[in-house]
This record gives C-alpha cells, structure tokens and sequence, in this order.
C-alpha cells in the first residue's frame, strides 16, 4: 500500500504596510526627540563654557591689574597714579593711568629711559591705562601701553564684563560685596594721585544656560570678583 505524505504549509509573509508606517512613525518620533535632546546638551555645553572663559578671562586681567598697580610710582617722586587722567565715566566705568620708572637701573636702555619715561620701546610698560571700551554687543576691558610702539598699542585683556570700578583709599579697608560694587566700606574714599590702597571691582556677565522651565536651568546673572592692592611705592617719597 502506497502512502501519501502531506508537506505543511509555511507561510513567509512579511510586515503589513501598515505596520511599516507605524514602526517608522515611532523610530523617526524617538529620533527626533534624541536629537533635539542631543543639541539642547551641545548648546548648553558650549553657553558653559563660554562663561567659563569669561570668568577665567576677567580673573586673568584683575590679576595683571593687580600686580601693575601695586607697581605703580616705582622709582618716583608720587605713588604713580596720574589723577589727571583717572576718572569715572557716564556709564560708571572707572580709568585708570599708571606710570612707573621700571628701568631706571637697566644699564642695558638709554640714559634718557633711565632717567625719565617717554622712550618708545624702551619705556614699553612704564606709562599705561586700564579703561572699559563699549563695544556693539558687550564692554571689553583694554589697556593701553603709550611707549610700546610709536602711536602706542591696545590690548584686551577681558571682555562680556559688566563693568570696572576703582576705589581709592589712604588705609586697608573692609566692605561688603553687592551687585556689581562694593558697599558699606570702613573709610572715606580719597583722590587717586594720594591713594595708598585701592580696591578693584570687576563685574563679569554670564549668559543664561539651558531653556527656562528645563532641569538645569541657569537664568543670566552678573558676577563680581575683587582685588585689594596695596600700593607698595606710595609712601616711599616720605622716607
């Protein structure tokens, strides 16, 4: 007797078109959301570090200020502040201008630098300014060197500051720190060519981080760093 073998049937079909649709509708929506959550990151990432510049910029500067300062007036007859040309302007922003005889014992420069400034080249970091220059979109702190080079040349040192305000005293002073300045400081401020301590505020703008009303969010803010200088020539005509 011959029998008969039945093969079973398999079925290959593949996926319905409409559960093509719906697979794809659901990998573009979660890719859409990946990279829209992926550029949220990059662009606080880079607001983030941005401000971190600017703060190590600002801290950069007040530092070379403070130095430069307390320099000030080495080898003359005053503590090297030129009050003539230091000043606050309109929108608060202080100026300062520096002078100092740094080579007066450099057998190396001329007899002229040595005995006095106002030699170009050789006088480069005897006669400067710190000022605020306002640019389109933010305040950029320079400095300017007149016997560099011949005209004298420019510098930024630190921008995206909110402001520079210089503070003059006769003693060491204490105060309080408020906004963009200082407050309630313990002595009377005097004029700039008499000071023997100055106080230096410098007020650095940051960018808002991240979207309001998202984790993390940090709203735009100023922040205020400050250096005390003691100016170490000051005092040295009366000895």
């Amino acid at each position: 007797m011959v029998r008969k073998l039945k093969m079973a049937k398999t079925s290959n079909g593949g996926f319905s078109l409409l559960e093509l649709l719906i697979s794809m509708t659901m990998t573009i929506t979660v890719m859409g959301i990946a990279t829209a959550l992926l550029a949220q990151a990059l662009n606080v990432r880079t607001r983030t570090n941005a401000n971190t510049d600017a703060l190590a910029d600002a801290q950069r500067a007040i530092n070379i200020m403070s130095r430069e300062i307390a320099n000030a007036g080495f080898n003359l007859n005053s503590n090297g502040i030129v009050g003539g040309d230091t000043a606050t302007d309109a929108h608060g922003n202080s100026t300062i201008r520096l002078r100092s005889n740094g080579n007066r014992f450099d057998e190396s420069v001329s007899t002229e630098a040595r005995n006095g400034i106002g030699v170009v080249g050789e006088d480069a970091g005897e006669d400067f300014e710190y000022f605020i220059y306002r640019a389109q979109n933010t305040n950029l702190l320079a400095r300017y060197d007149r016997y560099t080079v011949a005209g004298g040349s420019s510098t930024v040192l630190a921008n995206r500051l909110d402001g520079l305000h210089l503070h003059y005293f006769d003693q060491k002073v204490s105060y309080n720190t408020s906004g963009c300045d200082i407050s309630g400081v313990s002595a009377a401020e005097v004029a700039p060519d008499v000071a023997k301590y100055l106080v230096i505020a410098v007020c650095v703008e940051l960018d808002a981080v991240g979207t309001p009303g998202s984790a993390g969010f940090q709203p735009a803010k100023s922040v205020l760093l400050v250096s005390d200088v003691a100016l170490r020539n000051s005092s040295l005509p009366t000895y």
